[in-house]
């Protein structure tokens, strides 16, 4: 393995590279330089360190070359900590929309109190420790997608030599059934709201646009104005298959709403290309209890049920599945058939007084 060096114009610095042929992209910079003439003890010191760390990168490198057609990979190839091994795996699959693996990983740290463990203390009954503990404190489907997501990590942990066995192999995701059904609104609801005055005006414009949109509350919390094309919202979800993002067609209420802001910003937020501005997310469930309250609605509604109603009541209007996942942002229909649908019929009258009917004096 031979190392090539080079001086700089100013001819106060040499750089040195990998020297393995004199085709292109064979001559790679090892991303460390020395002071040709040190002037000082100082500098000195400094050529000395990092003389001795391009001799290990070539000393690596080397070790590197020779395991090539070998079961055998280089330790300094592995990470010693499986956190960093996490967020490396994050960094080069997270893609908008998904935030699965962001908060997989920062319940993962809080399950082992730590900023870093080895991979090695990654064993089968580490992930069911894990995956009880997610289950323990998350509800519905959250724990079996974290749990899954977690168990992509170990997946590619293991493709690249971590293990020899997948110790998530055996250790399927498991979901948590809600303690509550989560509450949505009707459409004559949806009216009462719109008719009835909040002493938060974004909170409430904002609220019924994710209701008439189907945008989770950190979708239109960030929602800017360039996201909005004449009556297209374009959103942050990419298709898989086209690589293009999801596009919603607006509703005249989402418009009206829109139009309203523009008129409440006078420039303000348009400064900095927010629509709405809004308080916390505790602080606008506050808002939101208080609002419905006073519209005399007498449910548990929270931000995510405004994403719930609208899957519902297009639903009720007889929209396909497909249309429905779509506009919600998902690649299948699987979470609109399993999640977002009606637990309960609306009008349990109205729907068995579609059963026969007879007058009963005429066979009692």
């Amino acid at each position: 393995m031979n190392i090539g060096e080079k001086t700089n114009k100013a001819g106060d610095k040499t750089y040195f590279f990998y020297d393995l042929g004199r085709g292109a992209g064979q001559r790679p910079s090892t991303g460390i330089f020395i002071y040709t003439r040190p002037k000082n003890q100082e500098q000195k010191n400094f050529n000395k360190e990092a003389l001795k760390i391009l001799e290990t990168k070539k000393s690596q490198l080397t070790i590197e070359q020779q395991a090539i057609g070998t079961p055998i990979i280089p330790a300094h190839k592995f990470k010693t900590n499986f956190v960093e091994y996490f967020q490396d795996f994050i960094a080069l699959n997270k893609r908008e929309g998904n935030r699965h693996l962001v908060y997989c990983l920062s319940k993962f740290k809080t399950f082992i109190k730590r900023d870093s463990i080895a991979p090695v203390d990654i064993t089968e009954n580490f992930c069911k420790r894990f995956r009880q503990y997610l289950l323990d404190t998350l509800t519905g489907e959250t724990p079996a997608n974290y749990y899954a997501r977690f168990k992509w990590v170990v997946k590619a942990a293991t493709k690249d030599g971590y293990y020899r066995i997948n110790p998530t192999e055996d250790i399927p995701a498991l979901k948590n059934a809600s303690i509550a059904l989560k509450e949505h609104l009707e459409a004559e609801e949806y009216i009462s709201l719109l008719n009835t005055p909040c002493f938060n005006q974004q909170v409430k414009l904002a609220f019924l646009f994710s209701c008439y949109t189907g945008l989770r509350w950190v979708d239109v919390k960030r929602l800017e104005w360039k996201d909005i094309q004449g009556a297209i919202l374009i959103t942050r979800i990419i298709q898989k298959k086209t690589g293009k993002p999801v596009t919603l067609t607006l509703h005249p209420i989402s418009l009206a709403i829109l139009e309203e802001m523009k008129r409440l910003s006078l420039g303000k937020y348009i400064a900095n290309n927010k629509v709405f501005a809004l308080p916390t997310a505790n602080g606008a469930n506050k808002v939101l209890d208080e609002w419905v309250n006073r519209a005399k609605i007498d449910k548990n509604i929270t931000w995510s049920c405004a994403r719930l109603s609208f899957s519902i009541l297009l639903k009720d209007k007889n929209v396909d599945d497909v249309t429905i996942a779509y506009l919600m942002g998902h690649t299948t229909t699987r979470q609109v058939q399993q999640t977002y649908k009606r637990h309960k019929p609306k009008d349990q009258s109205e729907a068995i007084s579609h059963l026969p009917y007879s007058d009963i004096t005429s066979f009692v």
